[in-house]
């Protein structure tokens, strides 16, 4: 499957897509094979899978287990690019547009790219916006630096109009992992009227009603991570929820 092909003909019928974000640092073996027999019941669309800082080696072996546990398509979300794996069906390829830090603007992606290359995986280019959530996130601190003003509308906008514009792929907006509060309706409203690419929304979502929130605003993809970590009942709730706009 080519997954950039199936996010965009899903946003083009009206669909709403739902993604889990799973951490390897907080994945072990058992979690992870428990974590992609639960998705596949629930229809998850896709599986996201890195971290803003791995810390014990499994990332391999997290895609290993869910591979083998279902036919989610495995997207990778790496936070550097020590975080590539051949056995992922795609890549988002993250340029940080939000910030000004060079080395994720262009540096790494230099480093990655003969490997990805080798690799033959699926790159899909995705611009990355950071946006303040009310607390210091661990992606702002690894980034080194400063997220989009929630209260700033128009610059949410013009970021995702330019990532458009320079031939981005998506745009991945996040409040970050850990995130005080989730991404205003109206930023999402505002950057969803002014650019005709798919549109993720993660970060700070912890129900049900607020998923839905976030599609019926203007996200194609959202995804969530923290809470379903914290509570794995949530994955059936977000996934039927979401689905029922369909």
């Amino acid at each position: 499957m080519n997954v950039y092909s199936e996010i965009e003909r899903k946003r083009k019928a009206g669909k709403k897509q739902f993604a889990v974000l799973v951490d390897p640092d907080k994945a072990d073996d058992a979690k992870s094979v428990e974590l992609a027999k639960a998705a596949e019941d629930c229809g998850v669309d896709y599986i996201f899978v890195g971290g803003s800082l791995l810390t014990n080696g499994n990332l391999n072996n997290c895609i290993e287990k869910i591979k083998s546990n279902c036919k989610i398509p495995v997207v990778l979300f790496p936070g550097n690019t020590m975080q590539i794996d051949k056995r992922a069906d795609a890549i988002l390829l993250l340029s940080l547009i939000s910030g000004r830090n060079p080395d994720l603007l262009i540096g790494k992606h230099v480093i990655a790219a003969p490997i990805l290359k080798e690799n033959n995986l699926e790159t899909i280019a995705t611009g990355y916006m950071l946006i303040e959530s009310g607390n210091f996130t661990t992606v702002q601190y690894m980034s080194n630096t400063r997220p989009i003003p929630a209260d700033k509308n128009e610059i949410a906008v013009c970021t995702a109009v330019a990532g458009e514009m320079l031939g981005l792929k998506t745009i991945y907006m996040d409040a970050g992992s850990g995130a005080l509060n989730p991404i205003s309706e109206k930023m999402i409203e505002s950057v969803r009227k002014n650019v005709s690419l798919p549109v993720i929304i993660g970060g700070g979502i912890r129900t049900a009603e607020k998923a839905v929130a976030t599609c019926k605003a203007g996200a194609d993809v959202v995804v969530v991570g923290n809470a379903i970590e914290k509570d794995p009942g949530l994955l059936k709730t977000i996934a039927e929820a979401v689905h029922k706009l369909n």
